[in-house]
Order: C-alpha cells, then sequence, then structure tokens
C-alpha cells in the first residue's frame, strides 16, 4: 500500500511534483520521492527559499546567483541523495511482495531463485557438494574510497531509509504517521546542516571508521542472514541430500594496507588497523553472546542435560580462574555456565580481562560454540541451537578475531628497489649487485631464494623506504604466530610485469623470517598475489604465472596452501590504457590462458577480480557481470572489490546489503555450477575471432585518439581532473610517484573527470568505428555475424548493454562546453570533432545491433532513472564549466579561488551523486 496520508501541511509540499519527465501512474517509489521532495523543499524554504526554484528548472533558466549557488548545490545533491534512499527502499519494498506473492524462488538472483534454475538445469547433489566445498566469495573494501559521504552523513541516510521501512507499516494512526514523518523532516533538516563536503582530506584513521562502520551497521547481521538463507534453499531443493552450509564470505580489506603510491600508510598504521579491526571482531563476539546468554535458561532440573555436554562443560570451565563461582552464579543452567565461560575467555584475548585463558585462535572459540550445538541437539533442542548458537559460530568462522583480513598491496618498483638496496648494503662491491629486469637480476633472485640457510642480512643502514618495507614483512610475520593468522589477508603486487618482481616479494618475506623451516626449506606462509594491470602485463601473464612456477619455494608455499595460486586483475588501468572493449576481452582472454596454464602446471586459481563502480572500471550489475565470465574460470571462488560509492549503495543499509551479498554470492554459486555447459559461454571459434577483430580495431581508435598532439592539454583543461585533487575523496593522492603524464595518472581521478564532464570516453570510445570497420570488411555476412552474436554471446550482450547505457549518460551539449575551456584553438578544433563523431557513429552502430531507434529502450527503468536527474546534472554542468573558467582566470587571486573552491567541489559531488557513481 503507498504513503497517501500526507496533506501539505505536513510535508510542506508544494504544488510542484519532485523534478521528473516520467511517469502516467505514479507508483511507489515515486509516491516516495514525492514525499521526500516535499519534505526538502519545506526545509529549503526554511533555511533558503531563494533556490527553491533550483529543484524545478526551466530549460531556459539561468544558473544560480552568486550569493545562492553553494545552497543551490547543496539543494541538488541531497535531492540525488534522497532519490536514491528512495529507490532503494522500494526495490527491497518490491522483493518482498515478489517473494510473498511466488515465494523465495521468484527472487531473481537470490540462492532459492539460482538452486531452482541449477535443479533445473540437472545439477545433482554430488556436484553442488563437491562446489561447496571450495565455495569462497570474497568481498574487498579497497583503500581508495571514491566515497564522498562522511560516516555522520551515513548515519542520516539509514536513520531516513529506516524511517521509511517504517512508514511501509500499515498499523499507525494518522497521528503517529505525522509523527514519523515530522521525525522523517528533522533527518532531512539535519542532513541540510550538517553538509556533505569535506573540507579537509580524511585521514587515514576516518577511512578505517568509514569501513569499519558497514560491518558493525549491517555486515556483521547479513552475513549470518545470508548463511540461514542459503540453507533454506538448500534444504527447498536438495532437502533431502543432507548438504550442509560453511561459512564461505571472505571478507577482506585494503584500508590501512594499501600502500602503493601512499606514503602515509607505514608499518605503524598497518598495526593500529589490525589493532582496530580485532577489536572490533573481539567487540561483536562479546555483544553476541551477552544478547545469548540469557536466552539459553536451560535448567537441568527441568530437563536431562546429556552427559557428553557436562564433561565439555568441565573441560570449558576449567580455562576460567573460578569455575565454582560460575557454577553458583548460574546454579543448574549449565548452558549458561558454558556461555560466561567463553565471554571471560573472550575478554582475556582482547586483554580486557585475565580470569581465564586466552583462545588461541578463532577456530578454538568456534570449537567451543560447535560442543554447545551438539549438547542441544542431543537434548533435542537443535531449532534452539539454531537459533542462536549457529548464527554465532558463522561470525567466529567468517570474522574471527580479525573482522576482515587486511591485504597488503605495494608497487613492485619498490619492491625491487628495496632488494637491490639490502643486496647493495650486504655486498663488498655494492656496484656489483645486479639491476632489476637483467638475467644476472633473475639469477640472484632464485639463488637467494634456493639457499638453504635463512642468511640474516645487515639491516641497520637502510634507507627509509627499505627500513619501512622490512618492518612491515616482520609485522606480517608477527601476525602469523598471533591470535588470528588471517588477519593479515595477501601481499597485492601492483604492476606486477615478471615473475621476478613476484620472486622480490618472497625473497623479502625470507628476509623477515616468513619462510618455515630453520634452514629456509620450507614454505612461506603468505599469498602473493600478482596484480596484472595494463594490457600488456594481461598478455603476458600466463608466460609470467609459468616462470614463477618454476621457482621450488614459490610450488613449495602453493601447496601448503592448498595448490591455490590467486591472480588480481586490474579493470581500471588495463581501461586507461586499451579502452573498454580491447580491456574487457583482453581480461576474458587473459583469465583463459591463465587457467590453461595453471592446469598444465597442476595448480588452481582464483581469480581476484578489481572491478570498480563505473562501466570503465568493470562496474556492471553484479549477476550478469559474473554470469558473463568464462566458463570455468569460477569454479566456486571469487574475490572482487568494493569500492567508495559502491560500498555504501550496496551495504548501508541492511537488507540491500543482504540481497546484494546474495546476489554475489548466488552469481559465483550458479556460474560454477552451470557454466561447463551452458551454450552462451561455450567457446564459438567465429564469435571469438569477431570480438578479437573488434577489440584489436577499438583499440587502435582509443589509441588514436589517446596520442594526438595536445591530448594531454586537452584532458587537463576540459575536465576538472587537476582541481579533482582539491576534492577530499581519499587519503592518497591522484598519481602514484607525482609524475604529470597520462601513464601515471591513477584510473579513478582518470575516470572521474570523463564522467565530470559528460564525455564518458572511458566507457565506449573506439567501439562504433570497429562496428562500422568490421560490417565495411565483411559486409552483410558481417552484419548478420554481430546480431547472432548479440543474441548468442553473453559476453557481447553485455558490452553492448553497457555501451549504450554510457553513451545514454553521455551528453555531446554539454561536453561542447567543456571542450571551449581548452585553450589551444586547434587542439579543440582537432579533438572534440573526434570524439563527438565516435559519439554519432557508435550511436548508429549500436542500434545497427540491436534494433533499436533510441538507445536503452530495452532497459526502461535506467532510463527512467537518467531522465529524472539529467536536468539537474546539466545545470550542474553547466554552472560547474562556469566556476572552472572562474577559479582558473584567479590564479593570483587567493580571494577568488576561495571563494569558489567550496561551489566547485559540490558541483563535483552533484554530478557524481546524479550518475550513481565517481569513478
Amino acid at each position: 500500500m503507498a504513503i497517501s496520508v500526507l496533506s501539505k501541511e505536513t510535508s510542506g509540499k508544494s504544488s510542484a511534483a519532485a523534478p521528473q519527465t516520467r511517469r502516467e501512474e505514479p507508483n511507489y517509489a515515486d509516491e516516495v520521492k514525492d514525499l521526500l521532495f516535499g519534505l526538502l523543499r519545506s526545509v529549503i524554504a526554511d533555511r533558503e527559499p531563494k533556490v527553491l526554484k533550483v529543484l524545478d528548472p526551466a530549460p531556459s533558466d539561468p544558473p544560480p546567483e552568486q550569493d545562492v549557488r553553494i545552497a543551490a548545490l547543496q539543494a541538488i545533491g541531497i535531492w540525488f541523495q534522497l532519490t536514491k534512499i528512495a529507490e532503494e527502499n522500494a526495490m527491497m519494498r518490491a522483493r518482498r511482495q515478489l517473494e510473498t506473492a511466488g515465494g523465495p524462488d521468484q527472487v531473481k538472483g537470490s540462492f532459492s531463485n539460482v538452486l531452482a534454475d541449477v535443479a533445473a538445469f540437472g545439477v545433482g547433489p554430488a556436484q553442488v557438494a563437491e562446489t561447496l566445498k571450495a565455495f569462497e566469495v570474497g568481498p574487498t573494501l579497497t583503500a581508495h574510497p571514491t566515497e564522498a559521504k562522511r560516516v555522520t552523513v551515513l548515519e542520516i541516510h539509514r536513520r531516513i531509509y529506516r524511517k521509511l521501512v517504517d512508514l511501509e507499516a500499515q498499523r499507525w494512526t494518522p497521528r503517529e504517521r505525522e509523527g514519523l514523518i515530522a521525525k522523517l523532516r528533522n533527518d532531512i533538516d539535519l542532513l541540510w546542516m550538517t553538509g556533505e563536503l569535506r573540507l579537509e582530506r580524511p585521514s587515514l584513521d576516518q577511512e578505517i571508521a568509514w569501513g569499519l562502520h558497514f560491518f558493525r551497521e549491517t555486515l556483521f547481521d547479513a552475513t549470518t542472514q545470508l548463511y540461514d538463507q542459503f540453507a533454506r534453499a538448500l534444504h527447498r531443493h536438495y532437502g533431502e541430500d543432507g548438504l550442509q552450509v560453511s561459512s564461505f564470505l571472505r571478507f577482506s580489506s585494503w584500508i590501512g594496507g594499501d600502500r602503493d603510491g601512499n606514503i602515509n600508510v607505514t608499518s605503524s598504521v598497518t598495526r593500529e588497523t589490525l589493532s582496530v579491526n580485532r577489536a572490533a571482531a573481539l567487540s561483536r563476539l562479546r555483544e553476541r553472546l551477552a544478547a545469548v546468554i540469557p536466552m539459553v535458561s536451560i535448567s537441568d532440573n527441568v530437563v536431562k542435560v546429556p552427559q557428553s555436554f557436562k564433561a565439555r562443560l568441565e573441560t570449558v570451565l576449567s580455562a576460567t580462574s573460578d569455575p565454582e563461582g560460575l557454577r553458583e552464579r548460574n546454579p543448574s543452567e549449565l548452558f549458561r555456565q558454558y556461555l560466561v565461560a567463553l565471554d571471560l575467555r573472550l575478554a582475556s584475548t582482547g586483554g580486557e580481562d585475565n580470569t581465564a585463558q586466552p583462545y588461541r585462535n578463532p577456530t578454538q572459540f568456534a570449537d567451543d560454540l560447535k560442543g554447545l550445538e551438539q549438547g542441544l541437539v542431543a537434548m533435542k533442542a537443535g531449532t534452539i541451537a539454531a537459533s542462536f548458537i549457529v548464527p554465532l559460530r558463522w561470525e567466529a568462522e567468517t570474522f574471527g578475531f580479525r573482522t576482515v583480513s587486511l591485504d597488503i598491496r605495494q608497487n613492485s618498483t619498490v619492491i625491487n628497489r628495496v632488494v637491490q638496496e639490502i643486496w647493495q648494503l650486504n655486498t663488498p662491491n655494492p656496484d656489483d649487485v645486479p639491476t632489476p629486469g637483467t638475467s644476472a637480476w633473475s639469477k640472484q633472485l632464485r639463488d637467494s631464494l634456493r639457499a638453504q640457510e635463512v642468511s640474516a642480512p645487515r639491516l641497520s643502514q637502510l634507507s627509509e623506504e627499505a627500513s619501512e618495507a622490512m618492518a612491515l614483512f616482520r609485522l606480517i610475520a608477527d601476525v602469523q604466530t598471533g591470535i588470528d593468522r588471517r588477519a593479515v589477508g595477501a601481499f597485492i603486487l601492483s604492476m606486477t610485469t615478471s615473475a621476478d618482481d613476484l620472486l622480490g616479494v618472497y625473497l623479502l618475506a625470507k628476509y623477515a623470517g616468513l619462510c618455515a623451516g630453520h634452514d629456509g626449506s620450507g614454505a612461506i606462509a603468505l599469498p602473493i598475489v600478482p596484480l596484472f594491470e595494463t594490457i600488456s602485463d594481461l598478455r603476458a601473464a600466463p608466460a609470467i604465472l609459468k616462470d614463477l612456477l618454476t621457482v621450488p619455494l614459490v610450488r613449495r608455499s602453493l601447496l601448503e596452501a592448498g595448490n591455490v595460486q590467486e591472480v588480481m586483475l586490474g579493470y581500471s588501468d588495463s581501461n586507461k590504457d586499451g579502452g573498454f572493449i580491447c580491456s574487457t576481452w583482453e581480461l576474458v582472454k587473459a583469465q583463459k590462458r591463465i587457467i590453461a596454464t595453471a592446469e598444465a602446471s597442476g595448480i588452481e586459481v582464483r581469480f581476484f577480480h578489481g572491478r570498480g563502480g563505473s562501466v570503465s572500471r568493470g562496474g556492471a550489475p553484479t549477476g550478469r557481470a559474473i554470469a558473463a565470465q568464462p566458463s570455468g574460470t569460477v569454479l566456486g571462488r571469487m574475490r572482487t572489490t568494493e569500492q567508495g560509492e559502491v560500498v555504501s549503495s550496496k551495504y548501508a543499509n541492511r537488507g540491500t546489503a543482504l540481497y546484494q551479498l546474495e546476489l554475489l554470492s548466488a552469481s559465483v554459486l550458479a556460474h560454477s555450477l552451470k557454466s561447463p555447459n551452458e551454450a552462451a559461454l561455450r567457446d564459438h571459434a567465429e564469435f571469438d575471432e569477431a570480438i578479437d577483430a573488434l577489440s584489436g580495431m577499438s583499440q587502435v581508435i582509443y589509441s588514436r585518439l589517446l596520442e594526438q598532439p595536445g591530448f594531454v592539454d586537452y584532458f587537463l583543461q576540459a575536465s576538472p581532473v587537476e582541481e579533482l585533487a582539491l576534492l577530499n575523496i581519499g587519503s592518497r593522492p591522484a598519481r602514484r610517484f607525482g609524475a604529470a603524464s597520462l601513464t601515471d595518472l591513477r584510473a579513478i581521478p582518470w575516470v572521474f573527470a570523463w564522467s565530470q564532464n559528460r564525455h564518458l570516453i572511458t566507457g565506449w570510445y573506439g567501439f562504433g568505428s570497429a562496428l562500422q570497420s568490421f560490417v565495411r570488411v565483411r559486409g552483410e555476412d558481417g552484419r548478420v555475424l554481430l546480431s547472432e552474436m548479440f543474441e548468442k554471446s553473453r559476453l557481447f550482450r553485455l558490452i553492448v548493454d553497457e555501451v549504450e547505457k554510457t553513451l545514454y549518460q553521455t551528453d555531446m551539449d554539454i561536453a561542447a562546453r567543456y571542450a571551449d575551456l581548452v585553450q589551444d584553438k586547434d587542439t579543440r578544433d582537432r579533438i572534440f570533432p573526434m570524439i563527438r563523431q565516435e559519439y554519432e557513429v557508435t550511436r548508429d552502430q549500436l542500434s545497427m545491433i540491436t534494433g533499436d531507434g533510441e538507445p536503452t529502450t530495452r532497459f526502461p527503468a535506467f532510463r527512467g532513472r537518467i531522465d529524472e536527474v539529467k536536468p539537474l546534472i546539466d545545470r550542474t554542468n553547466i554552472l560547474q564549466v562556469e566556476l572552472l573558467e572562474q577559479f582558473r582566470a584567479a590564479q593570483n587571486n587567493d580571494k577568488i579561488r576561495k571563494s569558489t573552491t567550496v561551489p566547485l567541489l559540490l558541483s563535483m559531488n552533484c554530478i557524481a551523486a546524479g550518475l550513481g557513481w565517481t569513478g
């Protein structure tokens, strides 16, 4: 039932509806937006009445006057945020209604939906059981948030969402409903007065708090709910086969561990991050125990408690300093005694108490919970165990004493410099030390790793960079012997260009004492993961992996880790390097070749997909993106990055977080079980040849643009990329080593800038001309082939769909205004027409393939959302161009620059919020 009890007096709503170009009959989302729009107008009428008209612009309205620019942009930004909250609420409600009407199988992407499909596909319980053995899904929060919203703002957003959920209930009287709406208005008023713009770059402590916020608010709870839903779905479709759910989520984070280009991330910062993460996990487990202890009020005077549990209880009590006191505290309530003893041990583990033996590791704690479960089951209280104890054990298994596994990331250039410096320090003649990239360097690496004794090189005179690197590896060694060895996850090596780059990490780990065995013959327990980012590195990846696997220490280390090598794939830099189509295809080919190399070498591979929020950085609907991965490349295991605004979009609210985790996990399961036999993923030589040709042609077109004389100047002047450094959306600099070339520019500001100026070339440029050339060469047969690929190739269909959506967000009229900022007329008149022409060609070619006259007609929800926000995004773009002109013209006038900075940064936030992503 829609919200329909509002009065104009209650909502403050004028006769103007929420800004839009859609709808004939209002639906639930529309009515929620109307409510929020009316409340926002009410707040603005009290706070800044002069900007009310900004939310209802006529096409010819001029940009807001200078004295109300900040308020006008704030109004637009808050409206975009409220629109997103309303849509999230409406989608959650629609899923509930769908499940109510047709059962859980009807909720697309859910476990129940996927398992129904899998069962109908003919997948038997044995195959499901085999896949579940290796089932691991790894959402990873990264350390370069493109998220502009502070935790305070996220908390207000969550309160607004919760109040919308409350308003769905039918139990309220009109008076109670009006009270709820009044509280909702207060939150919007607070949102207005709080402001979302960071005037100072966030500290690493703030980024760490930002990441943990999502665990405390949603992910701890959503994870156990997810396992429960999976268990119910398995019972629903394979109930007679005894399939069991194990904790399969493996949360990781880069926040506090990613030092690639960020000198602020030191070993002391990483140590503090590990400490904060550990405290959050232990605090959560104790909170859960505190909630469960009063619930399990079972008296052995009423029911017979199994002797096996009594024996286990004695063992648990003996680990405390006062077993008799615990018995007297809860006489006859054996299960409470047990749980209180566990709580005391957790308190000792966290250093809050010393009256019990601390747990050595989270597995020991989970085993104690398992013993409690078994005791309850033995006395026919299995449902009580399932309700209270199993969720707690799942949390212990998933989050341990760490919350997340903290990945460490560093650039290969730094690793090679440190290795070289250590060798020079420990060599009589430093000039004899080879140079990275040479055969002599490769030989010395392998000889050092092969050495049977662990030599302790002299490290006392190292430079600050090298000392810091070795301090980091010693910290990792400490974690290996701590209470949760999984507190540190993997070592991700950015810009991996050779096996030698990875061997340098192995050697530093060996020098720091991470090699098992006194003689250096053991394994290194730290997973060392190559990150292949550029097109050339993706192409070289199979050969690099093959070379790496020839080193005995590497093979021993992999064997100890289950014979699985993790490989990270970079979507961002490969896109910047070769364009969207080329990047997408090279990623597919690289996965296939890496899998073939691994199979030939007798190991398995787990892929870590470095995806972002935008299409340019691998962003696409989760289910479709995973379903389009090559057959045999998932196999029950997948890690993926969750970056910036994507984190808050997915995980800010519990219902959405649960759905997004289920969608990710169920998609991995579906691909693992179905992909070997799906026609849409089957190797098709003619299709592959065609996509390969399109990829090559698109890369040529894309590279031709980037190689134009003056292109760097065009990019810098026709976008706010330089001014982006003023927008405090992360603790890392925009460049890795301070250079000013496109090569060294991070992919996030690259994509961010092209989205801000509405060119969005990173998501479509080169595809149109590639299609046109393909048909020109192959004629009608080529056009027919493309149409067939669109119908039958899941990968090609995904490419076409995402290009089409990106193109719909592109606006050449707005882009032309930014092009006018380019000072050199020859550069401007040469480059922008190339972009406009490719835009027109791509529109025409997409229409030829899809048969649709208008872009995105196949995606009405997407089209409706963009149409709804486009007028306000366009207005913000026009104002941003004006602000850029003023800001740049006032190079020597600090007063003007200062007055322009805040509205300029607000305009960036508004455009990003309107498009739905920053980069």
